[in-house]
């Protein structure tokens, strides 16, 4: 299992609309690029924008962002599409059995090596931000 492909089209959605924002990005636009269905970009992007990530108007085709590129991180794209909640990125096992030594012990054991885990990932995408992922992509396509 892995995380929801939600988090990568996020920052799919939002590096294009910065890279195309001299056109206009739809959520036809969007989907063409995510090669999926334009009702699920359309999805995420009221994520998005509750999230205060992006600008969009119902009824008028395309979308701005609402923070500088410096601002937004992949921590917060990450919350915006509500990939996981807070200590819960791994599940155990709900009912090991009891009388058993490791099924007594497991959950205690392995829950405090999980939360740390998803902390440190946390703290990356922290430190990570919207304009690192649109420069490395502009120097890929040689964008500037």
């Amino acid at each position: 299992m892995s995380i929801s492909s939600r988090f990568a089209v996020g920052i799919h959605i939002l590096t294009l609309i910065e890279l195309n924002k001299e056109g206009v990005t739809s959520s036809e636009f969007l989907a063409s690029s995510v090669k999926t269905n334009p009702a699920v970009i359309r999805k995420l992007m009221g994520m998005l924008k509750k999230a205060g990530l992006i600008e969009v108007h119902p009824g008028i085709a395309g979308s701005k962002l609402a923070k500088e590129l410096s601002e937004i991180t992949l921590f917060d794209v990450y919350n915006a599409v509500n990939v996981v909640k807070d200590k819960e990125l791994f599940s155990i096992h709900e009912n090991p059995n009891p009388d058993c030594p490791v099924g007594r012990n497991i959950q205690n054991t392995i829950e405090p090596l999980f939360t740390a885990a998803q902390l440190a990932m946390e703290k990356v995408l922290r430190n990570v931000t919207l304009e690192d992922v649109v420069k490395d992509i502009a120097v890929k396509e040689n964008i500037c």
